[in-house]
């Protein structure tokens, strides 16, 4: 005869002992303790603002400034230009200076950082010299030494270094050639957008055809041929049909000062290069972190392959090397853009030194400026996160 084995069910567990239930629970209530404690920041302020007879809203935005800013992107006067538009020229500052910084600091790093693990022991040395000095070093005294100890000590206007071409270098800048749009610009952009166009499209089919067959194609030199090749081309035949989309003015040197051109303020040059300099020393670590992190297996099988050591770095070890260095290189790119706001140290007119430094001290909105303030410098960490994590996901290994 066969028994009926008898199952008996696992007892349930408590409802106040489900770990997901309490783990829900305590973040609900940390929420609604935060929520409460910016309830309470906020009414406080407005009672206080209340007291003081300060007005408070962002209608000071519409006024008008009353001052001048030494550099603007976009067309602003102390007479016609509002608060509204201070913001805008500050930003806008901060932007391209965070931008170029960027730009360079990462090609800079790179270098540096490939410099630092090279068999040449002069240059390992002098790599690692460049990183241990100017990372130990405070920003703010770099940006203090760029600024009056090397722009500081140029020549003054009349007697300013030629450099040719139409750049000239003295104390209050540097002086080059500015660019006035002719009425067949838009000819030279659509070059441009084709050339890109024309590269991405490239780009692909030349990957798809190494997946498939295994042959590379100059990626390189056809990327270049036509976004920088092509509007070339289209300018150099617009010019001979005279209908040239680009003139240029240049500088004139003059007794006292020079006029003309465009200049570019050393207080941009000295936090420039400040920003590059410093965060270039941090990148490098992590670049050369990021190459001692691919197995020496790899170079060893990519030299049995016949690569070359060229090929093997760009091949092989830095796509690998790029895993682990994409999550602390966007963490250096977010301080280069908050790092600029040392700017005001200097002078440049940064977000911080216009908007927090001018408009809030003439018109004493404080929390409004600063509120402002720090929601750009958060959106902007947001999108740069975003973009750096989007990037990280096409590099990243796929698991099966």
């Amino acid at each position: 005869m066969q028994t009926a084995v008898s199952q008996t069910s696992p007892p349930k567990k408590s409802f106040l002992y489900d770990p997901k239930v309490r783990g829900a629970f305590y973040q609900v209530v940390l929420v609604a303790a935060i929520i409460f404690l910016f309830y309470i920041a906020a009414t406080n302020a407005i009672d206080n603002l209340q007291r003081a007879k300060i007005a408070s809203g962002f209608g000071f935005l519409n006024n008008t400034a009353g001052f001048d800013i030494s550099q603007t992107l976009i067309r602003f006067s102390a007479a016609g230009g509002t608060y509204g538009d201070a913001f805008i020229v500050g930003l806008l500052n901060t932007l391209v200076v965070s931008a170029i910084g960027i730009f360079f600091t990462t090609f800079l790093g790179f270098l540096i950082g490939i410099a630092r693990l090279s068999k040449n022991w002069m240059v390992a040395k002098v790599a690692m010299v460049y990183v241990e000095t100017l990372r130990n070093i405070p920003l703010l005294v770099q940006l203090l030494f760029w600024y009056i100890a090397v722009l500081g000590a140029l020549p003054q206007p009349r007697n300013s270094l030629e450099m040719g071409a139409g750049f000239y270098l003295n104390a209050r800048g540097l002086f080059m050639a500015r660019p006035l749009w002719g009425t067949n610009i838009g000819l030279l952009v659509a070059a441009l957008v084709i050339g890109l166009v024309g590269t991405f499209i490239y780009r692909r089919w030349a990957k798809q055809q190494q997946e498939q067959t295994g042959r590379q194609y100059p990626v390189g030199k056809v990327t270049l041929a036509l976004v920088l090749g092509l509007p070339i081309l289209t300018w150099i035949i617009l010019a001979l049909i005279g209908a040239n989309p680009i003139t240029f003015e240049l500088p004139r040197k003059g007794t006292f000062n020079l006029t003309g051109g465009m200049q570019v303020l050393p207080e941009f040059v000295a936090l420039l290069l400040g920003l590059v300099t410093y965060t270039a020393a941090f990148i490098a670590e992590v670049v050369r972190a990021g190459i001692l992190a691919v197995s020496k297996g790899q170079t060893e099988a990519a030299g049995s392959l016949g690569l070359t050591p060229g090929q093997t770095l760009r091949l092989v070890v830095i796509p690998q090397a790029m895993r682990v260095i994409i999550p602390p290189l966007t963490s250096q790119y977010l301080n280069l853009t908050k790092n600029s706001s040392l700017a005001v140290a200097i002078g440049y007119p940064d977000l911080v030194q216009v908007f927090m430094g001018t408009v809030l001290n003439q018109t004493g909105q404080a929390i409004e400026v600063v509120v402002i303030t720090m929601g750009v410098y958060l959106t902007i960490s947001l999108l740069t996160s975003f973009i750096m994590n989007v990037y990280n996901r096409r590099v990243a290994i796929v698991e099966r």
